[in-house]
């Protein structure tokens, strides 16, 4: 029997960086008592948390994620979906600005550091344009590198805050006091070109993984539009009240009207319709819907109205249900991502060891230069491993995979199936629905005796009529003109019935006939 005590839950981390941030969150969360796995997405930053109530909770699990360096949100309601958009949009306008400002001043940097190193005061104009890339539009880089060394820890800031810092601090010694080195022998180097460049390239870098990770959620909020915000909601005394869909619960009698979406799971009470329902199905055919048939969220009514009493609200229904499903898979881990967390979680000391060896071999094996050699070397390794691609190319692939596929109604459950999916060579599809336009069309019509009046007087039948198929008729006929029809009949799930000039018409299918 399945243990009622284990809960899984899904909590966004704010503070990651970095891959290397997204290991060092799900190692701690892993080391949790109760939890029973937790896995963390850096492209979604999003931890998913297995655990045993008994043993831990929420707020423990925060409090563990604060005191590594970060913070989880576990107070959720219906619009921190919402808040974390307008804090994403935030920090994406933030680093857009940051990032453009970074490119201006570095520009003529690099210039003068490339060809017009010998013109007058060519140091000091690098160093006053290098400060403020540095650290104003760098800050970040020096405070996240700052907040990890408290903790004991290193992410991939501390690489770009050491590189850059590095550089720029031994290009403002060799400006004040060349000297110490001409006597020497050696000419004094400066490197603000290297520290503004490499800081407007990380920040171009990031402006691109925040918009990589805006755009992958697109199809999760796609998912969501498909539920009105608001339903109208028949009262006790029969008038219509509308209401926000958040206070639906079960047993409301909610009025559908035609072209609107249904809002929750429920089952017809009164009235009849055709429900396009290809969202569930992939069958292009709307579904009659009469007393007592159920119906779906995120399906849409076509021309009837109806009135349906409400079973599954909330998370209960079938479209949350979805995309729940969808969420988590998005947030899953494929077989490939195990080894790329592996490797983050111990690439930034192994990065900081390879630089400091790089340096104390120039030292050792160049005796004149060795120390200007040495730092450059200490400063290029640090600069190279900075970029985080390392991390954030999986998850990306994997959150943008599954989005796609949702989008076009392929629900895929996890990243594992996504990743074997590159071995499928065969495709078999059991519905003609899912591989046509999604629209019946009428391939031929065969007249027993054509007239203009019998074409007429079957585009006007079929134009009264509300189901799918009347619709292809009406449009093959399009040149035909309406006539008045007479006591105009639909005979369920048979076809249509009227008269016209005193004389009965029928259309429909072959038990009618």
């Amino acid at each position: 029997m399945a243990n009622k005590s284990i809960v899984q839950e899904t909590f966004p981390v704010l503070g990651m960086s970095c891959a290397s941030c997204s290991a060092r969150v799900e190692k701690t969360l892993n080391h949790q008592s109760g939890v029973q796995k937790a896995t963390v997405n850096y492209a979604s930053a999003m931890a998913t948390v297995e655990y045993d109530t008994r043993d831990c909770s929420p707020e423990a699990l925060q409090q563990a994620v604060q005191n590594a360096g970060y913070d989880l949100l576990i107070k959720q309601d219906e619009d921190t979906p919402d808040e974390l958009e307008q804090a994403h949009d935030k920090k994406y306008r933030a680093l857009k600005f940051r990032t453009t400002w970074a490119i201006v001043l570095s520009v003529p940097i690099m210039v003068i550091g490339m060809f017009f190193m010998d013109m007058p005061y060519a140091n000091l104009i690098m160093w006053l344009l290098s400060t403020p890339v540095v650290f104003w539009l760098g800050r970040s880089f020096f405070t996240s590198a700052w907040k990890q060394l408290k903790h004991g820890t290193a992410n991939m800031d501390t690489l770009v805050a050491n590189s850059t810092g590095i550089a720029y601090l031994f290009s403002l010694f060799n400006m004040l006091f060349p000297g110490f080195w001409l006597e020497r022998g050696i000419h004094p180097h400066v490197y603000f070109e290297a520290a503004s460049v490499i800081i407007a390239f990380i920040l171009l870098g990031r402006l691109l993984e925040e918009k990589a990770k805006g755009n992958t959620s697109s199809a999760i909020k796609r998912l969501m539009g498909l539920q009105p915000k608001t339903v109208t909601v028949i009262d006790g005394s029969s008038s219509e009240k509308i209401v926000p869909i958040g206070q639906i619960r079960p047993g409301d009698i909610i009025l559908v009207k035609p072209g609107e979406r249904i809002a929750v799971d429920g089952t017809v009470t009164e009235g009849s319709s055709y429900v396009d329902e290809s969202m569930l199905s992939g069958e292009p055919v709307a579904v009659a819907k009469q007393k007592d048939a159920k119906v779906f969220a995120g399906t849409i009514n076509q021309k009837g109205s109806f009135r349906f009493s409400a079973e599954k609200v909330g998370t209960d229904t079938l479209l949350a249900k979805i995309i729940h499903m969808v969420q988590d898979a998005q947030g899953s881990k494929a077989p490939v991502q195990q080894l790329v967390d592996k490797i983050a979680g111990i690439f930034v000391p192994v990065i900081i060891g390879i630089a400091v060896l790089s340096f104390i071999a120039w030292m050792l094996l160049d005796g004149q230069s060795g120390f200007t050699h040495g730092l450059l070397a200490l400063v290029t390794v640090l600069i190279i491993a900075c970029p985080c691609a390392l991390g954030l190319a999986t998850p990306t692939a994997i959150m943008v995979g599954i989005g796609k596929g949702a989008e076009r109604g392929i629900l895929i459950k996890d990243a594992e199936s996504l990743e074997s999916a590159k071995k499928i060579d065969t495709v078999v599809l059991d519905k003609t629905g899912t591989v046509t336009e999604g629209k019946p069309v009428v391939g031929d019509l065969i007249w027993e005796t054509q007239t203009a009046e019998t074409g007429n007087i079957f585009y006007s039948l079929e134009k009264l009529s509300e189901h799918p198929l009347a619709e292809a008729v009406v449009r093959h006929l399009q040149d035909a003109r309406s006539v008045s029809i007479d006591n105009f009949e639909s005979i369920t799930g048979r076809g249509v019935k009227g008269e016209s000039n005193g004389k009965a018409y029928y259309a429909g299918n072959r038990k009618l006939l």
